[in-house]
């Protein structure tokens, strides 16, 4: 099956092959004109056409429209001298199959029916009795060049499939790949919206406990410094948290409980908190049912973004960020509002395009930018069906 499956023209030791074909059919032809009807047995000139009408079969496989001309060309004078017909018809047969596997059927077809109108032309002059003969095996050629069609059409069939059974295997490992790549996208923003906005209420925090400790040393206010303190180690171990939940999936192989639990809205006041910890006052309005997992868990992570951007860059002291979430016909609408001053300086990040992939990858939309005056608004729309 796999020689026949494979293509001649690429098969290994072809050369090899063909030459051991050829001194078998060599042998065979010595053989039948030596042993079998020994009235026309060949002389000197019938040994020589006999003989090099074997060889044109080494180079089949690279020229076989040549080949079977050569051999054609070569075999004809044979016949026509009237020497033994059977000893060079293997020969004629190997040309002639190795046309019908290699070249195109109209080619096949062509070529072996002008072959053998030139043959019954010619024998029909030579000997009418030959002739006849001759007509009678058409019947073998007929079979040899059918049975190299049908090998040709079998090999390409086998090709096809072959062909199908790879691309469907790029096909698989493409989206091997696509889904890997939103998966480590997915990570990405996880551990940004997370480590931003822990690490921003950390610094400000931070700046609140120095604050009081550097103004007036001598009434130092221990409370304070003391709430400072604990709202830093409450923020780091919800990041600590949230960062181990986020990297278990690096850990597992495809389980569907090693994310953990999505954030939804009912968080939404952790979040809150968190910003009126740093020192902002949060004016939160939420005025939803329930809504999609992937919906609830695209809001959390805006208003997340958007209230660490907002403390980050906000410039007061006594910020005022408002935040609504309300449930529309078909989708849910997201706001955060801020008064700050947002001078958006230093080195720009990835919130905003983070808040823009967060949208649409339920198929929503997110607009950004600053207001009239001073502040800086968000608005998301997230369509209810969650649909990429």
């Amino acid at each position: 099956m796999a020689v026949i499956n494979r293509d001649p023209r690429t098969a290994p030791h072809a050369r090899r092959n063909d030459l051991l074909l050829v001194l078998a059919t060599t042998a065979h032809a010595v053989v039948v004109a030596l042993v079998t009807d020994p009235a026309r047995r060949p002389d000197a000139l019938g040994w020589t056409l006999l003989i090099a009408g074997q060889l044109p079969n080494l180079w089949r496989r690279s020229h076989p429209l040549l080949v079977l001309a050569a051999v054609i060309g070569t075999l004809l004078p044979y016949h026509a001298l009237d020497y033994n017909h059977t000893a060079p018809v293997p020969a004629s047969y190997v040309a002639l199959y190795t046309v019908a596997v290699t070249c195109r059927p109209l080619y096949t077809l062509l070529t072996s029916g002008t072959a053998l109108t030139v043959a019954m032309s010619i024998m029909v002059f030579v000997n009418k009795h030959q002739a006849a003969e001759l007509l009678r095996i058409f019947g073998w050629v007929i079979a040899v060049v059918f049975a190299g069609l049908n090998v040709r059409y079998y090999r390409q069939y086998v090709a096809a499939i072959v062909e199908r059974a790879e691309r469907a295997e790029r096909t698989r490992e493409e989206e091997a790949r696509r889904r890997v790549a939103e998966e480590r996208l997915r990570i990405a923003r996880d551990l940004h919206d997370l480590l931003a906005h822990s690490i921003t209420l950390i610094g400000v925090q931070t700046s609140v406990a120095a604050h009081v400790l550097n103004a007036d040393p001598d009434r130092l206010d221990r409370a304070t410094v003391a709430k400072a303190l604990d709202d830093i180690a409450e923020t780091c171990r919800s990041a600590r948290g949230e960062l181990r939940t986020t990297l278990e999936v690096l850990r597992e192989h495809g389980t569907a409980d090693a994310r953990g639990p999505l954030p939804d809205l009912h968080a939404l006041d952790g979040l809150a908190e968190a910003a009126r910890a740093a020192g902002a006052k949060v004016d939160l309005s939420v005025m939803a049912g329930d809504v999609p997992p992937a919906v609830g868990a695209a809001a959390y992570r805006i208003v997340q973004e958007a209230l660490t951007n907002a403390v980050r860059h906000g410039g007061r002291d006594d910020l005022g960020i408002r935040v609504g979430v309300h449930t529309g016909p078909d989708a849910l609408r997201v706001t955060v509002t801020d008064d700050g001053a947002g001078s958006g300086g230093g080195t720009p990040g990835f919130g905003l395009v983070g808040m823009r992939e967060r949208a649409r990858s339920v198929g929503g939309t997110l607009d950004a930018g600053p207001l009239p005056g001073q502040g800086f608004e968000v608005s998301a729309v997230l369509p209810l069906g969650g649909t990429p």
